[in-house]
């Protein structure tokens, strides 16, 4: 399974378990075990890096989890989860990038020194009248 551009979860390392869905299911809902549980153990894993690794468990914990029931079918439940499993674990991977400083634009300092301006007067107007007033 694809999770990012450089990174490739083979499936055998991800557990599928299947339950009983409290979800749709009209009559055999009873009967028909389509809730899907993937889980990924990220120490186990032999596709992520150990920097990798401590990023996915800074964020996500040891092992991360999908559930799925919005489906009927076990198998459209299968390719939810395995999706929310993928979904996560790019979020984990994404590193952000550094912001680089910058300075203030010319107009951004003539914008705040004008409301501070602004602000200026408008608490002047609520003094109370002295005496050369």
């Amino acid at each position: 399974m694809r999770i990012t551009g450089s990174v490739a979860v083979p499936l055998g390392e991800i557990v599928v378990r299947a339950s009983r869905s409290s979800g749709p299911g009209g009559q055999h809902a009873n009967v028909t075990a389509s809730r899907i549980e993937v889980s990924f153990d990220v120490e186990a894993s032999s596709a992520l890096s150990r920097a990798q690794k401590e990023r996915v468990r800074g964020r996500l914990g040891p092992v991360v989890r999908a559930v799925a029931q919005d489906g009927r079918s076990q198998q459209r439940n299968r390719e939810l989860a395995l999706e929310r499993l993928r979904g996560r674990l790019a979020s984990a991977l994404h590193v952000q990038r550094a912001r680089r400083a910058t300075r203030p634009t010319k107009g951004s300092k003539v914008r705040r020194v004008e409301a501070k301006k602004r602000t200026g007067a408008v608490k002047r107007t609520r003094r109370r009248p002295g005496v050369d007033d």
